[in-house]
């Protein structure tokens, strides 16, 4: 169950070519102050699907050094019946401009089984640099970190593309610049455990890592209409597999129109 919490957090960690200053221009058009979404995550390892785990996405206009942001918070945890077995706390939170999406601060503070991560990420927009502990770093045009990533990733217009066309754009995570892109396969319904959805799928082309084999394996669905909110997310892991299913939300910017039925 080593990192199955963590996987949804840092799901964008993707290879790819850096993005023009072309998404530059990508405005909020997806989501609001208030909105709140829910998670329950499933581990498969021998054929049964069991709720390992949950994690929860926040949005709320705060300010920032005199200035309002959209504050976004990620949550993940580990159930308490598997805490004896891997207990995971972790919290991430990106500030971020309500005008460009281009994030100005990243906080990662990373608890799952012991091993700890507090990662502290300031941005210049103006010199295009990211500074941590470890030192200041020259990062592209429309840099963007984990949450913020997913948050801009939400504002993509899809119509505009053909399935298998891939959308790039870069990210620093781990004082390195990451260029990133998801392969657009289209549009189906998928049915969840909250319900039935039309849905946009996508693959992100994943770096190799210590829980995810490296290529397009993982998954996406995200609902097909102006919100673009997370359904489900599918992937294979070193051992076994994850599910992870949209449960609850609130506050969102539409009506979830994408919704053909609710459990």
């Amino acid at each position: 169950m080593k990192k199955i919490i963590s996987c949804l957090l840092t799901l964008p960690i993707l290879v790819g070519a850096l993005a023009g200053d072309e998404f530059c221009s990508i405005r909020n058009t997806a989501f609001t102050n208030g909105e709140n979404i829910g998670f329950n995550i499933y581990y498969n390892v021998i054929g049964l699907y069991v709720n390992a785990g949950s994690a929860n996405f926040s949005v709320n206009i705060e300010p920032l050094n005199n200035k309002p942001v959209y504050h976004i918070v990620g949550l993940g945890n580990s159930n308490s019946s598997y805490d004896w077995i891997f207990k995971v706390r972790d919290k991430y939170e990106s500030f971020i401009d309500t005008n460009t999406l281009q994030p100005y601060k990243f906080l990662r503070n990373v608890d799952e089984g012991g091993y700890k991560i507090n990662e502290n990420v300031t941005f210049n927009r103006q010199a295009n640099t990211a500074t941590s502990a470890k030192g200041t770093f020259k990062v592209p045009n429309c840099i963007q970190d984990v949450l913020s990533s997913i948050y801009y990733a939400r504002n993509i217009d899809f119509s505009k593309y053909k399935p298998d066309d891939k959308i790039p754009f870069s990210m620093f995570l781990d004082n390195e610049v990451h260029g990133l892109y998801i392969k657009y396969l289209g549009k189906e319904i998928v049915k969840t455990r909250y319900g039935k959805f039309r849905a946009i799928k996508f693959k992100p082309l994943l770096v190799k890592g210590t829980i995810f084999q490296g290529g397009e394996k993982m998954t996406v669905w995200v609902s097909d209409d102006q919100n673009h909110v997370p359904l489900r997310i599918e992937s294979p892991i070193v051992v076994g597999s994850i599910k992870v299913d949209m449960m609850h939300y609130q506050n969102l910017r539409y009506p979830l129109s994408a919704a053909i039925s609710l459990k």
